[in-house]
């Protein structure tokens, strides 16, 4: 647990889906629409897995489920996973600012009055079109680009590079996740993490709220206390 006064914070670093939004039921449909092509059983163990790691990881575990990891080439790999997300994309182009979880829009104009800096660190390559649609593309000047990095979450590197971007050390940085593996992330790159969703997956973070709604700076402030 970290143990940093809520005054030495300076930034927050933002996963995108689960926390900004919900895109999942968009990848969750593309992923199975793939799956059942490569007729591969979808299961909730499934969907629940692929929450929160990268487009290829996703697609091995996909195959390992089907016991048809070592049936595909690498490069026949690639054009599965950009197949998927070519459904994706699609989907994500009809999302509008009605698809903003609670409370998040109040938050980052909470953030940005009171002089934080703001990054995203999203594993999605797509989270810049996701902000666009969402019309929140000025909160987030700073973005991690995926493609920069060697290792995907629970890995901190992700969360190290958004706390660069800000130009702060990480003890000055919010994590904000909805995945194991992101507070993981959060909490291996030094910075304060914030959980929401189910207390119990989201047990290691330093902060927990059940929902986007109840994150407020006041809130926060008194979670630090």
């Amino acid at each position: 647990m970290t143990t940093i006064a809520f005054d030495q914070i300076k930034g927050f670093v933002f996963d995108l889906d689960g926390v900004i939004t919900d895109t999942s039921l968009y990848h969750t449909k593309a992923w199975r629409q793939l799956a059942e092509k490569l007729g591969v059983t979808w299961t909730k163990t499934l969907e629940d897995g692929l929450k929160g790691i990268s487009r290829m990881d996703s697609l091995e575990m996909i195959l390992k489920a089907g016991n048809k990891e070592n049936d595909y080439t690498q490069d026949e790999k690639v054009a599965l996973a950009t197949e998927k997300n070519t459904n994706y994309v699609n989907a994500i182009h009809q999302m509008t600012p009605a698809n903003i979880l609670p409370g998040i829009k109040a938050f980052l104009d909470d953030l940005r009055a009171n002089g934080y800096l703001i990054a995203l660190a999203s594993a999605s390559k797509n989270g810049p079109t996701v902000l666009k649609q969402l019309e929140l593309t000025d909160y987030f000047p700073k973005i991690v680009d995926p493609a920069t990095l060697s290792k995907g979450k629970p890995d901190p590197e992700i969360y190290v590079k958004g706390a660069e971007a800000l130009d702060l050390d990480p003890t000055q940085c919010i994590g904000v996740e909805d995945a194991a593996a992101g507070i993981q992330a959060i909490n291996g790159a030094n910075e304060t993490s914030i959980g929401i969703g189910d207390p119990d997956t989201l047990s290691a973070a330093d902060i927990h709220f059940n929902d986007t709604s109840e994150m407020t700076l006041a809130n926060i402030a008194k979670a630090m206390a």
